[in-house]
């Protein structure tokens, strides 16, 4: 069941990155980078070709390559997700293709493309699982110039992006290059809204049932330290956990009902990693 939950994450986190695609940036012709940005250069070069055949193309020569430089890295998960994106979009691009933009302005087109985009990729990278593409040409920079995956993804960007220059003029480009910043902002936001946990410490009198209750009806674990209040200089308990929001708003129901004077103290965790949450 937990692999079918992961795999229909991604299938609903690519339609969304193809719907961005295929409806805001391929009419705006904004080749925001990756292997889509290069498809589309090359269906302007080759028109022909549908940028779902190019994709298609691309992408089984990425992976051959990738398998025989850098060995079975990106897993089944990416497999699907990749060759998902490709089908998807060969199908919105052959069915339901628009030849004009849905808005004239191109900053609207490339800021809610990049945003459905972002918020698509960030599902898909969730489950642990890429787009493939110029993932995989990162990789491959990586282990033979050793540099960082981030800089090795924004080289891989950048190439695209001087392409689509000479494809679509240089204001075009600027505006892809735009879109490349934006895209890792929000894909690092969509990432981090899905692992954001709250971090909670509460001080009561009704320690003993309040973390009872923690352990016992939310099934979260908690930690009990011992501190001594400056005012009174009486020793008092504090029980601090980590939780998702809704555990929250019940955890905080119950605090009120058995100690309306307790003290609570709620900060954000942008992850969290270790037994109960994630490896």
């Amino acid at each position: 069941m937990s692999q079918f939950k992961n795999y229909l994450a991604i299938t609903v986190g690519v339609i969304i990155v193809a719907l961005g695609i295929c409806f805001f940036l391929i009419p705006a012709n904004l080749a925001t980078g990756g292997i889509t940005g290069l498809s589309m250069i090359i269906h302007d070069l080759i028109p022909t070709m549908s940028i779902g055949q190019i994709l298609l193309v691309l992408n089984v020569i990425l992976f051959a390559v990738g398998f025989i430089t850098i060995g079975k890295e990106f897993g089944a998960k990416t497999i699907y997700a990749s060759f998902l994106l490709t089908g998807t979009i060969y199908i919105f691009d052959t069915f339901f293709k628009i030849k004009t933009p849905l808005v004239d302005d191109l900053l609207v087109n490339l800021i809610v493309g990049i945003l459905i985009q972002g918020v698509g990729l960030g599902i898909v990278f969730n489950q642990e699982a890429s787009t493939g593409g110029t993932d995989i040409i990162a990789k491959i920079l990586n282990k033979y110039f050793h540099l960082e995956i981030g800089k090795s993804l924004l080289i891989a960007d950048f190439a695209v992006v001087t392409l689509a220059a000479y494809s679509f003029g240089i204001d075009l480009a600027i505006y892809a290059f735009l879109g490349i910043v934006m895209n890792g902002l929000i894909i690092d936001m969509a990432i981090e809204g899905f692992n954001q946990k709250l971090n909670v410490s509460i001080i009561s009198k009704e320690s003993d049932i309040i973390q009872r209750f923690i352990v016992e009806k939310l099934e979260r674990g908690a930690t009990i330290y011992t501190a001594k209040g400056a005012y009174t200089m009486r020793d008092k308990e504090i029980v601090t956990s980590v939780m998702d929001k809704k555990e929250f708003i019940s955890l905080k129901g119950y605090v009120k009902s058995v100690d309306p004077n307790a003290f609570l103290m709620v900060s954000n965790v942008r992850e969290v990693l270790g037994e109960g949450f994630y490896r």
